[in-house]
């Protein structure tokens, strides 16, 4: 499986310019998934958020992924969710998305966590934080060695992320990377988030 990218929403979204940007990004090149992750706002604007992202998303083929919040991932019927290990247990995020929907769960540096979360069938696991990174305040650093120990053992996908850019991103596909999850290495690029999906379509295929 080849190396494909994973976009995260910046922390503060300004409807309805944003959602134009987005699909400029989407339409510049190769995205397998859309995190919506917003932190202290309140479920109407989460809701607002995503019933305008979640339908461009969509008809561009690219799965759209709720952060922290199963319940809401339900009502909203989005595509999966992405739980952290403070949002509650994998069973419950699994119960409230069903069999066929996607839960993925950050794993931080932690081997024992990654093969915990795959063993409870999650759909992946995210290890990070690889570089620094200014979206938010990483709990862990990883090294790049994690992803090649997990490619070469288990079948579950991982995601790398943490400060990635088009820069530092190489060593991350080498090593094994399923995904990368990207946020300001794509909306913050100096030429633009569409040439950004541009670059990073680029240096995956």
């Amino acid at each position: 499986m080849s190396c494909r990218l994973y976009l995260i929403t910046p922390a503060n979204i300004d409807l309805p310019a944003f959602a134009e940007q987005l699909r400029r990004a989407l339409d510049a090149g190769d995205v397998a998934s859309l995190q919506l992750r917003l932190k202290d706002v309140s479920d109407d604007e989460i809701r607002r958020t995503a019933a305008m992202l979640m339908p461009i998303a969509q008809r561009c083929g690219v799965a759209f992924v709720l952060n922290d919040r199963p319940d809401l991932a339900h009502e909203l019927g989005t595509d999966g969710v992405h739980i952290g290990q403070e949002d509650g247990p994998f069973g419950l995020a699994r119960a409230a998305m069903g069999p066929d929907r996607i839960v993925g769960v950050t794993c931080h540096n932690s081997r024992h966590l990654g093969v915990e979360a795959a063993e409870a069938g999650a759909d992946y696991v995210a290890f990070g934080a690889f570089f620094p990174t200014a979206t938010k305040q990483p709990k862990a650093t990883a090294e790049p060695e994690i992803l090649r120990w997990w490619s070469e053992l288990m079948v579950v996908p991982c995601v790398a992320i943490g400060g990635i850019t088009i820069e530092n991103a190489r060593p991350l596909v080498e090593a094994g990377a399923d995904f990368l999850a990207v946020s300001a290495g794509v909306w913050q690029h100096p030429e633009g988030p569409a040439a950004a999906v541009r670059a990073f379509t680029g240096l995956l295929t």
